[in-house]
Order: C-alpha cells, then structure tokens, then sequence
C-alpha cells in the first residue's frame, strides 16, 4: 500500500519541485518557500530516500552581459555554467528605445550539434557564447539604448529552464558619418585572429586544417623561426665525416616533431589556462643559459676545446656538446623542444586565433590538430634544410673545418639574438661588434694576400675588411648611445642632437588594470583617444615594431593627438598576468586601441607585426 502510494505522488511531488519559485524565479526566495515544505512532505512519503537534485538559478547557470565593441557593433555574451548548455535557435534580439537604429542579423560562431531529448538535435553552446550584433544607423549622436535578449538553456540531466528576456541599458557612442550608412551587405572589419577563431568554428575543418600548413610555411621565415635554423645546422653538422642524407632526415625530423608537440602542448595549454608555457621560460637566467649552450657548441665548432682548454673542462664540455648536438636523436629531440620555449615565443595572429577559439570552445583537441599542423608547416623549410645538408656538406678534407666555422658564427650570433631579450642595447652592439671584427679577422682582412692568391682568398679578404669596417663603425655607435646595430649611428651624439628628435614614439608605462582605467578616464575627459601597446623585452616582433614601424614619421602623424600607453609585461608576474587576462591575450605583441568614450575598439586589435604603412592605415581606420 505505501509503495503505491509513493508511485501516485511521486509525480505531483516533482511537477510541484519543477514549477515551484525556486525554478522559476531567481529573486525572492523565503525560508518557507514551497521547496521547504514539498521536501518535508517528500520525506514523509519515503521519498528522501532519493534527493531530488537542485538546479543552478537561471541566471547563475547562463550569465548575460553585453557590450559595446564600436559604434556600429554589439556584442552579447553568455558565461554558461558547467553541463549546462544554451540552444542557438533561441537567441533573440531587439533594441528599446532606440530611434534611427537598427539591428541587423546577429552572427555567431559554430556551435555544437547535440541530440536533445526535448528538442531533438539541436545547435547549443557549452561553456561560452557570443554573438556579435551589428547595427544600421541614422542617427549619429551618442545616444542611450536599451538592448534586449531572449534565450533559452538546459542542464545536462534534462531539465530546461522557460524561455528568458534580460535588459541590458547601453550608450551607444558616436559614429562617423562613413561608417553609419553600412548595410549587411557592406564588410565589417574583423582582426585577423577572430576570423581565424571564426574558420575554425566552421564547417570545412579539413580546409582549415591545410590551411593552417600554408600559414605556417610563412611563418616559418619570421625571426621568431629563423634562428633554428643555424641549431638545426649544428646538430647536423656535429655528426662530422659520418652524415649521411638519412642520418640527416631523421635528425631533422625529430628536431622537428619535438618543436611541433611542444607548442601544440603549449598552445593548447594557453588556449585553456590563459597560461602561455613559452613565457615561464623568458627568464633572465634561463635565456642566458641557453646563450652559453650555442657559445659552448659554437666554440667546439672552431676546435677551441680540443687547442686551448685543458683536458678536463675539455671532457666535459665536449661530452655536453656531444649529447645535446652530437647527432643522436635524443638529442635532437631535447634540442627542438627547448627551441621552441625560448627561440620562438612570439604570439601572432594565427597562433591567437587559434588559441580564442580553444578558450570559447573548450575544444582542446581540435585546436591542438590544429596548432601541430601549423608547427609542422613552420618546420617544413627546416625538415628540408636540415636533409640538404646531409647531402650537401663535403665529408672530407678542411672544407669541412670552414663549414664548421661557419656555424659556429651562427651560433655566436644566436647567442647574442637571446641575449638583447635580457640585455642592455649597448651591451649586445659591443657584442655584435666583436663578432663581426673577430669574423673579419677570421676571413684574412688583417692578414697580407700572396701575390698568386686565388680568386676565392680575394673575396673573403674583401668581404673581411667590410665586416672589419663595419663592426668598427658598431662598436663606435655603441660607445656614443646607438640602439640598433642595422643603424649603429642612429640616435647617436655623432649625428647630432637633431637626429635623434621625434625617432620613436614616447609611451608612458601602466602597470595594473587600475592604472590603465585611470588614463583611459582622464584620456576620455579630454576628448582623446588611447593606445595601448603590450610589450617585453623578449618580445621579437615587439621590438622589431618599435624599431621599423614606430619610428615612420606616417605613423607618428597619425596617433598625434593619441595618448600613447605601454604594458611592459616583461616580469610576467601576476599583475601583468591579470592585465593580460583582463583583454584575453596569451602574450606580447599586442596593441589595443580605445575611443574617446574610454571604450576599445575591438575590432582593430592588432595581433603581431604590422609594416609602418599598414599600421597607419590601421589607425586612421580605428581612430
């Protein structure tokens, strides 16, 4: 009798659960409310035994919020809660007292396709949602608006929350008259790294995986890649007389398969984390390890141990050249995971769409296939470098010592690449002096040519006495305040004071998110717009950006009446993590740009290196 009681009112007990305030209204719970005493009638039938579970409030399990991304975009967004999900056919949209503005057609990334027991198969979001929303406007003015947004969602164990409509107040600023006539059909401007998020989150996938190949091969003649080359060079080359064109391809290949699994781990770990594996090991100390390695390996490319160290250190240090780059695979292996931590920790674009996209869609497995491939086309030129040199280098006789000095030039010049991340400008253009004057000297440009020297003796001569020549005028630029070795006199009190006046930008450095909200509100007040450039010190493109495309005298005309910030998150401590998570960045270089309200403008962050030309033409656009 009791058990079919409880079977005729289980039912009644859970419909008054379901519909119950608690469910349907977020606000205004009371200590006696229904589910109170619906659990101690519960109990009283038996039904305790098996707790009923109780589901998140609507707006804890599907967090709303929008924002302004310019004036001619909003963006809605959703923090959805773990196993609960949001059913894109559910989205809608509409402005409120919003007179000469419109919305057009909202845009959304690719959701997930999931079977629903209520719906059947549906598109849903896990984890996040965004929609970008895009206007039509007559009316110019800075105007207040109210936007408004339906959506429906479900927990993971069936339950479905009714359909939702939240408020949200807005003030949209001021548009520029070429920018308010736009239509659907007119293009919006979208960054780089969130049209890459955007094509990962599409249907072609296998297109986008060899897409990503293609986009590698590219990057792999950035200076972020380029230096491993002369690695890859010295782990062939240290095989000596016994390389042969496979024991090269597969010294390669390792070297290469090591680079690639390590940012794959690496990028996917950013990408879920907000932790960018590649920065923890920008340390003084550990770059300058690294730089002692290649002046270690480069120094037994000269036969430096083996004429003029003693036995001992002579022992050891061999016996760490020939583990780390001796040839064998493991060593190879160690050699191109380490390469890409430290060489090569550059964030461009590519890499950041990819990682946007493993942080919205939590799809660590897609996005790390992707980031491989992407690995694997960077490392092509170097897979078919290194198998060259396999065929390529003479195995007998003394071409084989000069090959070897060679490299080791490289390596010394690698050495001193790492070097500038940690050291001061002056230091490293004595460095690169030195290395050029002891090069010259290598090269015979101080040593008297025969009368029957050969044509070949000639040219190294000649080619030694521009190196000696120039090294001299380096050297000469560092000792009077240069910063560049490619414009050793540059700056410099040998040009005079004149020429040093308007060559880079001035910035004035933010440290905290408070800092910047400061100068973003004083900058507002005045009526000026912001920049805000990410920056390290181990940062490659940073530099080059700083060397090349903020010293044009185009692009310092255009952010003239633009304050000017800069983030050095060179320290990596957990205020420059913070700010950096703040904007959803993984990492230098990055610049952002705010309007005159003291709002960014997303949708020109810049993401990587940018010429002098392009990037002017960015501002303008944006500002």
């Amino acid at each position: 009798m009791r058990y079919a009681l409880r079977t005729l009112l289980a039912p009644l007990a859970v419909a008054l659960l379901l519909f119950s305030p608690t469910y349907l209204h977020a606000e205004g719970d009371t200590p006696g409310s229904i589910f109170d005493s619906l659990s101690t009638f519960g109990k009283s039938l038996g039904l305790g035994a098996q707790e009923q579970p109780r589901f998140l409030k609507p707006d804890d399990a599907f967090i709303f919020s929008a924002e302004i991304q310019d004036p001619n975009t909003l963006v809605a967004r959703w923090d959805v809660a773990d196993n609960y999900y949001l059913y894109r056919k559910r989205f809608s949209f509409k402005l409120i007292d919003a007179s000469g503005i419109e919305l057009q057609p909202f845009r959304a990334p690719q959701g997930k396709m999931k079977e629903d027991e209520n719906f059947g198969e549906m598109e849903v979001y896990f984890n996040e949602a965004v929609v970008t929303l895009p206007l039509t406007r007559d009316n110019l003015a800075s105007t207040p608006i109210k936007l408004e947004a339906s959506y429906q969602g479900c927990a993971e164990d069936g339950f479905c929350y009714p359909p939702m409509t939240r408020t949200v107040d807005l003030i949209l600023p001021t548009a520029a008259a070429s920018t308010a006539d736009s239509t659907t059909d007119t293009p919006v401007f979208v960054p780089e790294q969130d049209r890459i998020a955007q094509a990962l989150a599409g249907d072609g996938r296998l297109l986008t995986i060899l897409s990503f190949f293609g986009i590698g091969l590219l990057l792999a003649f950035t200076p972020c890649v380029l230096p491993m080359m002369p690695i890859l060079s010295s782990i062939i080359v240290g095989q000596g007389e016994q390389v042969t064109t496979r024991r090269a391809f597969s010294l390669s290949l390792t070297y290469v398969l090591a680079m690639a699994l390590t940012y794959t781990v690496a990028g996917v770990m950013a990408g879920m984390f907000g932790q960018n594996l590649q920065v923890m090991f920008q340390n003084p100390w550990i770059i300058g390890g690294f730089s002692l390695l290649f002046v270690a390996l480069a120094l037994s490319m000269f036969g430096f141990y083996e004429l003029q160290m003693p036995s001992a250190i002579q022992s050891r240090l061999d016996a760490i050249s020939r583990k780390q780059a001796g040839g064998n695979l493991v060593g190879a292996g160690i050699m191109g995971l380490l390469s890409a931590l430290i060489v090569g920790p550059c964030v461009a674009a590519p890499l950041a769409g990819i990682l946007i996209y493993i942080g919205m869609s939590g799809d660590a497995v897609f996005g790390g296939l992707s980031l491989f491939v992407l690995s694997l086309g960077m490392g092509a030129p170097l897979l078919l470098f290194g198998t060259s040199a396999g065929k390529l280098l003479p195995k007998l006789g003394d071409w084989m010592n000069s090959i070897k000095a060679v490299f080791g030039v490289m390596l010394l010049g690698l050495a001193i690449w790492m070097l500038e991340r940690v050291a001061s400008a002056q230091i490293t253009m004595f460095l690169w002096a030195i290395l050029l004057v002891g090069t010259a000297v290598y090269l015979g440009a101080l040593t008297r040519l025969e009368i029957n020297a050969t044509g070949w003796q000639k040219l190294w001569k000649g080619m030694g006495l521009v190196m000696l020549f120039y090294g001299a005028i380096v050297m000469l630029g560092a000792s009077s305040g240069g910063r560049d070795v490619l414009q050793p006199l540059q700056g410099t009190s040998l040009l005079g004071s004149s020429s040093s006046a308007g060559q880079h930008l001035s910035f004035k450095r933010i440290k905290s998110l408070a800092d910047l909200q400061s100068e973003v509100q004083n900058a507002s007040n005045n009526n000026r717009a912001v920049m805000l450039d990410f920056y390290a010190d181990w940062c490659v493109d940073c530099k080059i950006m700083e060397k090349r495309t903020f010293t044009d005298t185009t692009v310092q005309q255009a952010l003239d009446n633009v304050l000017l910030l800069q983030a050095d998150v060179t320290p990596n401590d957990e205020i420059d993590q913070a700010l950096l998570k703040q904007f959803g960045l993984f990492g230098p270089p990055a610049i952002l740009f705010f309007g005159t309200d003291g709002n960014e403008i997303k949708s020109h962050r810049v993401i990587g290196f940018m010429t002098a030309d392009e990037f002017a033409s960015h501002v303008n656009d944006a500002l």
